[in-house]
This record gives structure tokens, C-alpha cells and sequence, in this order.
């Protein structure tokens, strides 16, 4: 039995992104694919989101996060590699 690798993956959303409930709405659909890490507002307005997990889930994510929350408007979104998260599940920071 192999056991799948983990990725992490860190997102930076840009345009309406605070406010519409977007860091919980990130977080039902993280813990949906089975990833951990976390979502915070930036100072400057934009998202960021840590998420580590197999491959196929940060990627699930990548297509969800375009979207976001209903009342949310992203646009922009820059994915980069990054360490994995130290933290246990999906957090709100």
C-alpha cells in the first residue's frame, strides 16, 4: 500500500476577498478534500491560504478558490510551493 504524498501549497487572493465570509467558506471546503492549514486576511486586503494534502486535493481547492464564497469576487489568484502547516486541520486565523 502506498501511501500518497503530501503537498503544501500557498494561495494569495486578490480582489473582494474579506467580508464575504470567505475564510469560513475556504475552510468547509478544505476539511471537505481533507486538507490542513489555514486562511487569513493580509493587511492589504488580500487572502492568503496554506493548505497541505495530496495533489488532487490542493488542486480541487486551486479550482474552488477561483470562485470563493458566493459573495465573494476573486481576481486574482497566485499559488506558489510552500512547507506545510504546523497546525492540526483547517484554521480561521
Amino acid at each position: 500500500h502506498r501511501h500518497q504524498a503530501v503537498s503544501a501549497a500557498r494561495f494569495l487572493l486578490e480582489g473582494r476577498v474579506q467580508g464575504v465570509f470567505f475564510r469560513a467558506a475556504t475552510r468547509a471546503e478544505a476539511q471537505r478534500l481533507g486538507l490542513v492549514g489555514y486562511a487569513q486576511n493580509l493587511p492589504d486586503g488580500r487572502v492568503e491560504v496554506l493548505a497541505a494534502g495530496s495533489d488532487a486535493a490542493l488542486d480541487a481547492l486551486q479550482r474552488w478558490l477561483r470562485h470563493g464564497s458566493p459573495l465573494a469576487r476573486v481576481d486574482r489568484l497566485q499559488r506558489s510551493a510552500a512547507d506545510g502547516p504546523s497546525a492540526d486541520g483547517f484554521q480561521v486565523l
